[in-house]
């Protein structure tokens, strides 16, 4: 019998292929998408010093309050949001987008576009 491999096998599989083109600069540093069942992440990181200048989660106590009476797309768009107002106040305008291996609808889509609104360039 065949062995395959689970859903996110497959994902970091598309993730490692998508990074081998995709990589954040100073001047244009990569934002980085991991969905979880119940939460999402997003982190802005410069590759050539190997470290996250700003990030954000549904985890945080400040964003757990605005999620009440929101569903998964809506608290993504809420993080989007939110990843975007600290990148700008941290002097990050511009970002290359990485979807983190997942196709880039429903959770993905609503984060980018959240990030879009308040100002973040892709």
């Amino acid at each position: 019998m065949f062995k395959t491999r689970d859903r996110n096998a497959d994902r970091t599989i598309r993730h490692a292929r998508v990074r081998k083109k995709v990589s954040g600069t100073p001047e244009k540093p990569r934002l980085c998408v991991y969905r979880s069942l119940n939460n999402i992440y997003a982190q802005v990181i410069d590759d050539s010093k190997g470290i996250t200048l700003v990030a954000a989660s549904t985890q945080e106590k400040d964003v757990k309050a605005q999620l009440a009476d929101v569903d998964k797309k809506g608290a993504a768009k809420i993080v989007g949001k939110l990843i975007a107002e600290r990148a700008t106040g941290a002097g990050i305008k511009q970002v290359v987008f990485d979807r983190g291996g997942y196709v880039y609808t429903g959770r993905v889509a609503e984060l980018a576009t959240g990030a879009r609104e308040a100002g973040l360039e892709f």
